[in-house]
């Protein structure tokens, strides 16, 4: 007889669900990216232009958002931080090409050049294809509890042990 209840409650459950989703009007799944989107610098001639995204189907409880943009296939062993921006008010579901350094209430990282805000793709020349994962993290707080001057790879922690949903968009860029 419960059997009965549990299946139903399941199902809502699992079909109720909605994704958190991220789309670009600039970049798209799986296809490789624009020079504009390329740093300046470091081997590489690009504009070093942040992206245009927009994200849907945050969960109850967003307080504010995260925005990260990481090269797994960077050889470092430990991946390159290209874009880590947190404390995006909840209110906010965009940002429009060139947004970084530009971000009402936004607090940007360091990236792994060393400067503040977006830092363009940019795999050493000859390394192949690299790919370039954008995503946008849903957190339940408005401030983002951080120490002073933190590390990407202790604010990635802070991100992946708090978001209630996150959405990624993995893009590609070639140094030839």
């Amino acid at each position: 007889m419960k059997i009965k209840y549990i299946v139903p409650f399941i199902a809502a459950m699992t079909f109720g669900a909605h994704a958190m989703t991220l789309t670009s009007n600039d970049i798209q799944e799986g296809s490789r990216m624009s020079d504009t989107f390329a740093f300046q610098g470091f081997g590489c001639d690009g504009d070093n232009v942040s992206p245009q995204l927009s994200w849907r189907g945050a969960p109850k409880g967003t307080k504010s958002y995260a925005i990260t943009a990481y090269d797994p296939d960077a050889p470092t062993g430990s991946g390159w931080w290209h874009w880590v921006a947190v404390d995006i008010p909840a209110s906010q579901h965009s940002v429009k090409q060139g947004a970084s350094g530009h971000i009402p209430s936004a607090i940007e990282m360091k990236n792994d050049y060393g400067t503040q805000g977006f830092g363009g793709v940019c795999p050493p020349k000859g390394d192949g294809m690299h790919r370039y994962q954008f995503t946008v993290w849903a957190l339940p707080t408005e401030k983002l509890a951080l120490p002073a001057n933190p590390s990407n790879a202790l604010v990635g922690y802070m991100l992946n042990s708090t978001a209630l949903d996150k959405a990624t968009l993995t893009a590609t860029y070639v140094n030839e």
